[in-house]
């Protein structure tokens, strides 16, 4: 799973989240680092209204939280949801003895990524899919 930090990249580059059962995500508040949620039609649940989406807490007795802004939400996406992202710049994912190397083609290259945790290295290939888009 990504840290915070490359999380909050992404959203920096433009990452948007349109949040959905299975989807982790962080309280983006001070004294709230490291603490993890998992949206679930059970226990959090998305609502959209015309001037938002809140993330509704349902029967959470040991939060003095009800809901949340989604833009009060830190989206962690998963290796699978990055991968999706890629879209068909994604060539392969490969185990090296040291890390995993994401490869990804884009702006008539080949590009790769490297990091000991495959998430991380998608989220790299992201960001940097981003930025060459943005340009």
């Amino acid at each position: 799973m990504i840290a915070e930090d490359i999380a909050r990249q992404l959203r920096a580059a433009g990452l948007r989240w349109q949040p959905a059962s299975g989807d982790t995500f962080a309280i983006d508040r001070p004294g709230m680092e490291g603490e993890r949620f998992t949206v679930s039609e059970m226990t959090i649940e998305p609502h959209h209204f015309d001037t938002g989406t809140i993330l509704g807490f349902n029967g959470t007795t040991e939060w003095a939280l009800d809901s949340l802004a989604v833009e009060d939400a830190l989206w962690i996406p998963r290796e699978d949801q990055l991968r999706e992202l890629l879209g068909g710049s994604f060539r392969h994912l490969a185990r090296t003895p040291d890390c995993y190397r994401v490869t990804v083609f884009f702006g008539d290259e080949e590009r790769m990524f490297e990091h000991d945790d495959a998430a991380t290295a998608y989220a790299q290939a992201l960001l940097s899919l981003i930025g060459a888009s943005v340009s």
